[in-house]
């Protein structure tokens, strides 16, 4: 999961006070799916996302069938036999493919709202957590583009910020200011999941079966 490069929030407030030095990691990608909502948000996608993987896992083994047969029998078969084959395999292969390309689509913006909602209360919990523990910088080590090359164990407080975010989760709100400068909510403005924006909740969010890997041969004329 993705998020604005070199996250820093409002625990900045205290740079230049002499109060501060602590720097902290996070990985908010581990974090979001560790935290209860996070795992209740991903059994819900995934419950959501059945019925039609399950109908597409249907299709594509037709797909997978006639191409079968005309693997075997295509030479046996008439030229008008085969040139009909030829063409359901193709017509289904490219409705197979429309379908799938529209429920990944789909899919991706459900991902999105639901991974905006919950970035925006983890922002609240980070930045009330940085504030009451005096830390100056708060970087999310799960985003490449953040370029932390080495951070040790001691100040990695994932599990801590897990810990809060469960324990607040019936009062949380987004942090004051999400949505502008350093402040912004965790994924705002970004490409949708599984693009350059965030990256998805869970191993196999798109769990609907891939498209065929063969395709029909030509019709010899």
């Amino acid at each position: 999961m993705m998020w604005p490069a070199a996250l820093a929030f409002s625990a900045m407030a205290v740079f230049g006070q002499g109060q501060s030095t602590k720097v902290g990691v996070v990985n908010i990608q581990a974090a979001l799916i560790a935290t209860k909502d996070g795992q209740k948000a991903a059994s819900e996608l995934e419950g959501r996302r059945a019925p039609k993987t399950k109908d597409l896992e249907k299709k594509q083994t037709e797909i997978r069938t006639l191409q079968e047969s005309l693997n075997r029998g295509g030479n046996a078969m008439s030229e008008t036999a085969k040139a009909e084959l030829v063409r359901s395999i193709d017509v289904k292969t490219k409705s197979f493919n429309r379908e799938l390309e529209d429920a990944q689509a789909e899919w991706d913006q459900e991902q999105q709202k639901v991974l905006q909602e919950l970035g925006q209360k983890m922002m609240a919990i980070i930045d009330k957590y940085a504030k009451d523990n005096g830390y100056l910088v708060i970087l999310d080590v799960s985003n490449p583009q953040t370029p932390v090359l080495y951070a040790s164990n001691t100040i990695d407080i994932t599990k801590d910020i897990v810990d809060q975010y469960d324990k607040n989760a019936g009062s949380l709100a987004p942090a004051p200011g999400a949505g502008a400068g350093t402040g912004a909510a965790p994924g705002a403005g970004t490409a949708p999941a599984g693009g350059a924006g965030m990256r998805p909740m869970a191993p196999a969010p798109r769990p609907a079966a891939p498209a065929p890997t063969t395709t029909a041969p030509a019709v010899k004329k």
